[in-house]
């Protein structure tokens, strides 16, 4: 199967030529590899030399603690990468299971072959290791961010300061999020039912207006 089309369709080879794309494929380390829903990618203590890039379907990285409690760290979709911090220093355990959320198929990219520059020297090859290491660098700073929000004690601490984050990112005091509110309790780690509480007391002293993903900033939220 040519998996040029859907190459062009993610934001690492977005800006990539077909033709350039097709020249590279051999110098990466490519290989495909398809899973059935629920099927592992990787397991906890793992280690890999490979970035995973989603081409088809979905998986969703997941945490497991001592006693057992998952907690879903985040999902990948068509398109995105994964494990390629990991990928990038040699010998690091993983600290989370990857599984397919979905029937999906990976493309799998040698981390340091992306990340140097091939005998041959091509400038889209440079470009490829420029735009991996910004995809890095954004996601080193959101989660920079993550652990911003979560270092308040209270929930309430928590959801304020995410909040307040995402109306100065709009540029306006309503705004949607990215999350449902099991994602947002996810993200924050927090309980679900314990958050969605806290929301409704922060309705009620009218700090807030909500419906699902969409939030409404009162004044007193930023006294």
């Amino acid at each position: 199967m040519n998996e040029t089309p859907a190459l062009r369709r993610t934001e690492l080879f977005g800006s990539t030529s077909e033709e350039d794309i097709d020249s590279m494929l051999g110098c990466l380390g490519s290989h495909m590899k398809t899973y059935r829903s629920g099927e592992y990618v990787f397991h906890m203590g793992d280690m890999t030399s490979e970035i995973g890039l989603v081409l088809e379907g979905s998986v969703y990285i997941e945490n497991v603690d001592i006693w057992g409690d998952a907690r879903v760290m985040r999902t990948c979709s068509t398109g995105e990468l994964f494990c390629e911090e990991q990928a990038a220093i040699p010998n690091e355990p993983l600290m989370v299971d990857v599984i397919a959320q979905e029937d999906s198929r990976i493309m799998f990219l040698n981390a340091s072959k992306v990340l140097s520059t091939c005998p041959h020297a091509c400038p889209h090859h440079r470009h490829l290791s420029l735009k991996l290491t910004t995809m890095i660098a954004r996601r080193s700073l959101g989660l920079s961010q993550q652990l911003f929000h979560t270092t308040p004690k209270s929930i309430r601490g928590k959801l304020l300061s995410y909040l307040s984050h995402e109306s100065e990112r709009a540029g306006s005091n309503e705004f949607d999020i990215p999350f449902n509110r099991q994602q947002l309790a996810n993200y924050l780690g927090v309980d679900r039912s314990a958050m969605s509480n806290e929301i409704s007391k922060m309705r009620d002293d009218g700090i807030l207006e909500s419906k699902r993903s969409h939030f409404k900033l009162n004044e007193r939220a930023f006294q």
